[in-house]
């Protein structure tokens, strides 16, 4: 169904107070064209014209949600380095309250990706885990933040920004707040008793296993669910749309036809507009259809992008 935004939801979601905690990260893009191959090596040669610094991991789940009005604050760990400063800088720019603790010992994490005539040719990481002391701390910060928020996401970038987060999730819920997590690894144990998880089909693959059809996809997931004691499980499927699974059974809604220019960051921006339609009170299904509009929309435009509350009404 096509979802139409009154102005009562927007107003709901200027209300929705959302705290972002994970896996905070830069992205830099280098633009250019190339014509040639390299005579030191069978590599094309990207004379660079222009370059692009936009929030990735936790801090783009941060930066969606604020793009459609919400009132958005991060809490995460970065280093006490220039990409840091960048991020601090960017966030500032969206509106987004930064809690930030910078790591003298990390370097911000960096994705550096090289885009030729809109192909990305390649993709260079700069990483390095927080130390845990940092991260004990961060946790500290965490539970004094909860009553000033209505929901929580943690974005999960395995970068070990959420090392904690078992304890994290139990706190927040404790305090009655809706729990969402973008997970990552083959443990999903960890994210036990979070209101809701939203993995990608391999994402689930890799905990679950492969599914004969759809009826056995149902019988995983449901499985899974019910293991975990989460009250919903959101599966982003690509081209196949997506799959809400809670205890009344499954929901699906078709993916909107677009032409895809680059996937970078969809899953930031579901997990962000399910969680802030989530905060304004609207039924999980019903969330499930815009985050869907909202995700059809970030793949048709290139690099990390986000999706405004114009675009979504």
């Amino acid at each position: 169904m096509d979802i139409q935004l009154s102005s009562s939801d927007i107003q709901a979601f200027k209300k929705a107070r959302l705290l972002i905690v994970g896996d905070v990260m830069l992205d830099r893009y280098w633009f250019g064209d190339t014509e040639r191959i390299s005579p030191e090596a069978p590599v094309p040669v990207v004379l660079v014209s222009k370059e692009d610094e936009r929030l990735g991991g936790a801090a783009n789940v941060a930066r969606n949600a604020a793009s459609v009005g919400a009132q958005i604050s991060i809490l995460g760990v970065v280093g006490d380095d220039e990409p840091g400063k960048v991020v601090e800088r960017l966030l500032q720019e969206q509106g987004v309250k930064s809690y930030l603790q910078r790591d003298p010992s990390l370097r911000t994490t960096v994705k550096l990706r090289v885009v030729a005539r809109q192909q990305q040719l390649i993709r260079l990481d700069f990483e390095k885990a927080p130390t845990h002391e940092a991260l004990l701390s961060k946790l500290e910060h965490f539970k004094s933040l909860l009553n000033e928020v209505d929901a929580v996401i943690f974005s999960d970038y395995g970068k070990g920004g959420l090392t904690h987060v078992t304890q994290m999730i139990a706190a927040a819920k404790a305090a009655g707040k809706f729990v969402l997590v973008d997970p990552k690894g083959d443990d999903y144990s960890k994210y036990q008793s979070a209101s809701m998880i939203t993995p990608n089909r391999s994402e689930l693959r890799e905990v679950v296993g492969r599914w004969k059809d759809e009826a056995d996809l149902t019988k995983k997931a449901q499985s899974l669910r019910e293991t975990l004691k989460l009250d919903a499980l959101l599966l982003t499927r690509s081209e196949e749309g997506m799959s809400l699974f809670t205890a009344n059974g499954v929901e699906h809604v078709k993916a909107q036809a677009r032409e895809v220019f680059d996937v970078s960051g969809a899953g930031d921006t579901v997990i962000a507009t399910m969680a802030v339609a989530l905060a304004a009170g609207w039924a999980p299904g019903k969330a499930m259809n815009l985050a869907n509009k909202a995700g059809g929309i970030v793949v048709g435009k290139l690099g990390t992008a986000t999706v405004s509350l114009e675009e979504l009404q």
